[in-house]
């Protein structure tokens, strides 16, 4: 069963909630007398609605715990809106309401917009996987909320976060009537905030192993040993792109993970989609993927492999190859590695690719950002001595939003190149 949680609104101090009965969660308390007062001049990203406050913009604060909501204030004094504080990270805040609007119900009222803007975006009779919350992207900072039919399940990235759950929670009973609601707290964010990973059920019935769809396919992930949320739901729209190529191809999906971009290609026709991925689980995962979609496993090749190794030693004749490697750069200090990493994986796969192929390739990296992504395939292709032209780019999945006042949330790049 899921836990059930009560509290009241307090004129003088906010929002004060019980904490889960099981004591797992802490109270949420808002002190609305406490403020956090800005340096002369470092308001500006605040009144252009960026949501972070770096901690060497504040001039002065009154003694808060962390994730503490509070108001935020210019150096003259004006409300500027209310953030949750945490000392113990450089992102020391992050603003929920750029208004005098109660910070809980502003909160709300972002919530209740996202559910909505997903409603009138998604049609749930052939997509019922999708990300209903995109942190910053829906005016949310620290949280991801991904739906797979009637299970939800969560990301906390920050202390702030941490604080709400309760009151996340019955918001999203609320609104959202689930089965089933799962936290899937790994982000390397937390470790910024001094917090520790979490993983667990937080409401309704336990599963493990959770189906859903996509533009009509048939997919099946677990709640415990999966990636992410439990799939990359990001790339549904580059999925759905190759679906609409894969006719009479044959195709290569490098980092297959579990199959998705196999499951649409031969979905869209492809005579033949072939799998690598590192992983045995996450083969195993897209052979039943494939199968569960009705497509016959003999006829295509499921390689547990190390992509690179798998690159540099097998031909690679195939019409379309999909390069979708995990992030090589979480840090910004892992760039230079990372840009030769992907130099090099980029750079094998032109050198064997066929004339007249389509190599799909992206990086989720955010600290590699589109301009510097394509410098690395300027010089794939130059090392590689292929022509090679830019037929798309990256198709933005609408459930995944990007502030135009965050741009930092932007961080999935795709380049759909023409190797001659």
């Amino acid at each position: 069963m899921g836990c059930r949680h009560s509290g009241r609104w307090d004129p003088s101090f906010g929002w004060m909630g019980s904490a889960c009965a099981s004591g797992s969660f802490p109270t949420v308390i808002v002190i609305m007398e406490k403020k956090i007062t800005l340096r002369p001049g470092k308001d500006k990203p605040i009144r252009n609605r960026h949501h972070w406050i770096f901690s060497g913009a504040i001039q002065n604060m009154s003694d808060f715990n962390d994730g503490e909501i509070l108001q935020v204030l210019a150096a003259d004094g004006q409300l500027l809106g209310s953030a949750y504080f945490n000392r113990r990270s450089g992102i020391i805040g992050r603003m929920v309401s750029f208004d005098d609007t109660p910070p809980l119900q502003s909160i709300e009222l972002r919530l209740k917009a996202a559910i909505d803007l997903r409603k009138s975006l998604i049609d749930e009779s052939k997509t019922n996987g999708y990300r209903l919350v995109n942190g910053e992207g829906d005016g949310l900072p620290g949280l991801v909320i991904d739906k797979y039919d009637q299970v939800l399940v969560i990301q906390s990235g920050t202390k702030g976060i941490d604080v709400l759950k309760p009151w996340i929670i019955e918001q999203l009973v609320k609104y959202c009537h689930p089965k089933t609601i799962y936290e899937k707290s790994h982000l390397p964010s937390r470790k910024e905030e001094g917090l520790h990973d979490v993983q667990g059920f937080l409401y309704g019935e336990h599963q493990n192993e959770i189906s859903f769809k996509e533009y009509g396919l048939k997919f099946t992930t677990t709640l415990e040993k999966s990636q992410k949320t439990g799939f990359f739901l990001d790339h549904r729209e580059m999925r759905q792109w190759i679906r609409e190529l894969s006719r009479g191809k044959r195709v290569l999906n490098a980092f297959s993970y579990t199959g998705g971009f196999t499951v649409y290609a031969l979905a869209g026709g492809a005579i033949q989609a072939d799998s690598v991925d590192i992983s045995s689980d996450a083969i195993e995962a897209a052979k039943k993927n494939v199968y569960d979609n009705g497509f016959d496993i003999a006829k295509n090749k499921f390689y547990t492999e190390d992509v690179f190794e798998f690159l540099r030693e097998k031909e690679l004749n195939y019409d379309i190859v999909i390069l979708d490697p995990p992030a090589f750069a979480k840090r910004q200090k892992d760039v230079v590695a990372a840009c030769r990493g992907y130099k090099d994986i980029n750079r094998i796969a032109m050198q064997k690719m066929p004339r007249n192929s389509l190599l799909l390739t992206c990086s989720c990296s955010h600290h590699v950002d589109e301009s510097l992504f394509q410098k690395v395939l300027f010089q794939a292709a130059a090392e590689a001595k292929r022509d090679v032209r830019i037929v798309g780019r990256h198709r933005l999945a609408p459930d995944h939003p990007i502030n135009i006042f965050h741009p930092e949330s932007d961080y999935l790049k795709s380049f759909l190149l023409s190797v001659e």
